[in-house]
This record gives structure tokens, sequence and C-alpha cells, in this order.
């Protein structure tokens, strides 16, 4: 007996309400498709459907056995989807969620790159700072920074590691002095970065004397985008905390220095996340593959030329 053949049979008659209509779908006869269901229940002892001469109806052991041979015919397509079509041609839109910063700096450069070699995808890039209900929403693709990803039942790729630093404007320096660890904060004017992913109130840090928290009070000035951060510590409003991808360019060309060069803070994972899907088209899966293997290495740059504006704990 043809189990799994008898199973699409099974599915096919009860989706469409009938046997006629399932055996014109599988392309075969009416008595094929009710010998096959027959002999599915025979080979289980079960009854799955309740037959009249006007209409069926599921059994409530053939709704349980419905779902399971749904996600087993699922699983089959999905991997003869993939035997087949391994190097099917990308095309269509792309619904994608990234955090702010991440979108601005990485995902944004990313698309770009990516369209030069599949020119028929699409783009609908959503920039919030927050994870989304991927299905409620219907993105397909969410990169988001987090410390570990909560058990959600999605499919998530990570795609590198990445922290924040201590930046000051060299006015700032100039007129207040540097902190040369993480308590001298206190006696500085601390802007804070409001964000789901960075503590508010506690900074803490990881150098040379292992991990220290210091508890910010009282700020001049709160922003919820690292990018208006950066623009405030650049006019020299006080010291704040940067992620390397809103801080770098600033360093480059001087309108930052670096605080506390020894100590690091906020160390988050990037990830790509996408919904487990019966069948995971090729837009999706070049999609991911293709920050797998650029956003690292950009990443690894970033923190590479970090090193080389490292300056003295003095200006």
């Amino acid at each position: 007996m043809d189990t799994l053949q008898n199973m699409r049979a099974f599915t096919c008659v009860a989706q469409a309400g009938s046997f006629t209509a399932a055996a014109a779908q599988l392309d075969t006869t009416t008595a094929n498709v009710s010998r096959a269901v027959s002999n599915l229940e025979a080979h289980l002892q079960t009854r799955l459907l309740n037959r009249t001469t006007r209409r069926i109806a599921l059994t409530e052991a053939g709704k349980r056995y419905l779902l399971r041979c749904e996600q087993i015919l699922g699983y089959v397509e999905e991997a003869e989807a993939e035997a087949s079509d391994a190097h099917a041609r990308p095309a269509g839109q792309l619904k994608v969620h990234s955090m702010t910063g991440v979108g601005q700096h990485y995902v944004i450069d990313a698309i770009a790159r990516y369209r030069r070699n599949h020119p028929d995808v699409s783009f609908d890039l959503t920039m919030t700072n927050r994870v989304p209900d991927l299905l409620e929403e219907g993105y397909d693709v969410s990169i988001v920074l987090a410390s570990e990803l909560p058990d959600s039942g999605f499919v998530s790729q990570r795609l590198g590691i990445t922290y924040s630093i201590v930046c000051a404007s060299p006015a700032y320096i100039k007129a207040f002095g540097m902190a040369h660890r993480p308590a001298d904060l206190l006696n500085h004017a601390c802007l804070r970065l409001v964000s789901p992913v960075f503590p508010l109130e506690k900074w803490a840090f990881d150098g040379p004397e292992g991990q220290e928290t210091v508890t910010i009070g009282n700020s001049p000035f709160l922003v919820n985008s690292a990018d208006a951060m950066q623009a405030a510590i650049s006019s020299g409003m006080g010291i704040g905390i940067l992620p390397i991808y809103s801080a770098i360019e600033g360093l480059r060309n001087g309108s930052l220095v670096r605080v506390l060069p020894q100590y690091r803070s906020h160390e988050l994972n990037l990830y790509a996340i996408y919904p487990s899907r019966q069948y995971l088209d090729a837009k999706i899966k070049t999609w991911v593959e293709y920050l797998r293997g650029s956003l690292p290495e950009i990443m690894a740059a970033h923190e590479a030329d970090l090193q080389t504006h490292v300056l003295p704990e003095t200006v």
C-alpha cells in the first residue's frame, strides 16, 4: 500500500469536500480516490470520514489525522522543492523588518548589493526598534539585535556579534575632562539612549577588571535613535553610549572621541529571523545566505577600523 499517496488522496478529499472534486484535482477517477481512502482507513483501523450520498464529514480521528497529514505532506513538498528548485531564480517582493540603526548602517547597503545579483527581487523594508510578530505582520525576514532569542518556533541565523562604546566630542572632553574608568561617568553629563535592547539607567561594561556597572541618574538628554544620539554627542551635549555602527564615522572624521577605550558595553548578537515554512522560496533563502556571508565581514572591518581610532585617554 502506498501510504503517502493515500494520505494525499485523503487530504485532498477533506480539503475539497468531495471525492469527485478531489479526483479532478488529482487527475484520477473517483473510484481510485475512494479506494485510497478506504485502504488508509483499513490500514489505520479507524474511520476518517463519515459518508452520506450528499456529503462527507471528518470524524474526530479524521480531523486529528488531517493535521498530521498536512504537516507530513508539507515536509515532503519542501524536500522535493529543495532538491528540484535548488537553483531557482529569486524573484518577487521581500517584506523585511530591521531594527533602525542596523537597517540604516547595514541592511540598506546590503539590499543594494544583493540586488546587483538578483535584480528581480524588490524590497519592502520597515525599520522599528522592536521585535515584530512575523506571522501576524507578514514579514519574510526580521533582522534584530538581542542578547538571545526567546523560543518562538521561528528559524534564526546568527549574523555576528556587535557591541557599544562610550563616546564624547573633543570639545566636551576639553571642557570637562576625560573619564578614565566607568565610575568617573557619574561626574559627567551622560546622555541616555532609549532602546528595547539597551538598559536605560544601568550601564554595564566589560573591561580590564571584569564586569562593572554604573547607575546613571538624571540625564540632560534622552533619545530613541542611535544616530540622533551620535549627533547629540558630536554637538558637545555630553557623554553617551553608541553602537559601533553609529560611532565609527564620527571617530573617522574626528567629531567623536572614544571614552574608556579599554571597555565595551552592550554586547549583542545580530540575528536574521524568518518563519519556519513548508516551502522556503528562493528569494528568502538567497537573501539570508547573502546576509550570513556579507555582514560578518562588514562588522569585522568596523571592529578593525575601531582599533585604529582608539585615542589616549587625554585630548
